[in-house]
């Protein structure tokens, strides 16, 4: 499987709290949960080490398993939360925390899983690509965005109501009618999404956390085809400058309104091994002429 990707912090002297990693056969991709000032945590340990730590642990499973995917991420989630289980107070709600997705891929098939709320992309050869994202953190957020879409970023007022926002959604985290991330509970592994598909049927696939799938979902600054395109054509790097475009364009979140002007950005594009799956050049060229003809 050949992969590229591109990761940018949300600022360039804050830690990028993404993580994203490949081997031959398997991707994966995290996007740790930011806690903004005035949130305490009884966790010693920061976003990004969480992140990083339970995503090169799920790589070298991946590459060591062929086990279910959800059983590769409970086993994850257990191991890290051992590595601190005796240091921090993890019966706290405050404990870093992170979205998942995991894709594999066999001789004949495609595995993924999706857990939080980054986006899987995955093009069929069909006119519309099939997106998969766990909405459920969407669903739970939205009647609690209200005060905080209506401040202007860069306020005292804006800060206060983000961290009143994030404490709110913490009370849903991990719970039944609520939503799921990976954090200290390895039982979030069997809420996860998760598909297999065969590989005669994909060209390509995409993984975005919500910073670069921003470009879609917030800024609609493209679609989900036009943004495979980029990603083949220009690279996922070009997709991420191109969401830092519409950021610097409105910083206050007056024309988008968000939690805060920028976020950390990461996008992954995929090609199945060559021989495996057709010409993803020319599956994005039929996608093109579909997506015109239907204009």
């Amino acid at each position: 499987m050949r992969v590229a990707f591109a990761s940018e912090p949300a600022y360039p002297d804050r830690p990028n709290e993404d993580f994203i990693g490949a081997t031959a056969d398997a991707v994966v991709l995290l996007d740790g949960a930011s806690i903004p000032p005035g949130i305490t945590s009884a966790c010693s340990h920061s976003v990004r080490w969480y992140s990083h730590t339970l995503g090169s642990t799920l790589l070298a499973e991946m590459t060591q398993s062929a086990g279910p995917l959800p059983e590769l991420l409970a086993q994850g989630i257990k191991h890290v939360t051992s590595l601190h289980d005796f240091t921090c107070d993890l019966t706290h709600g405050g404990s870093p925390s992170a979205t998942v997705i995991m894709l594999r891929q066999t001789a004949d098939h495609l595995d993924w899983l999706v857990l939080g709320d980054s986006t899987l992309i995955l093009d069929t050869r069909t006119p519309n690509p099939m997106v998969i994202c766990d909405d459920r953190l969407e669903q739970v957020a939205a009647p609690h965005r209200t005060r905080l879409d209506s401040l202007p970023g860069g306020t005292p007022e804006h800060a206060e109501a983000r961290r009143q926002y994030v404490e709110t959604l913490g009370q849903y985290r991990n719970r039944d009618g609520g939503f799921w991330v990976a954090s200290t509970d390895p039982l979030a592994a069997d809420q996860a999404f998760t598909g297999t598909i065969p590989t005669d049927g994909i060209c390509a696939a995409a993984l975005l956390t919500d910073g670069a799938a921003d470009a879609v979902n917030r800024y609609r600054l493209t679609t989900w085809r036009r943004l495979l395109g980029t990603l083949a054509q220009d690279g996922p790097a070009e997709l991420i400058r191109q969401v830092r475009e519409a950021e610097r364009s409105d910083p206050r979140g007056e024309r988008w309104p968000r939690s805060k002007p920028h976020d950390d950005a990461t996008a992954a594009y995929c090609c199945p091994s060559e021989g495996v799956l057709g010409d993803p050049v020319e599956a994005l060229a039929s996608g093109f002429r579909d997506e015109f003809e239907r204009a």
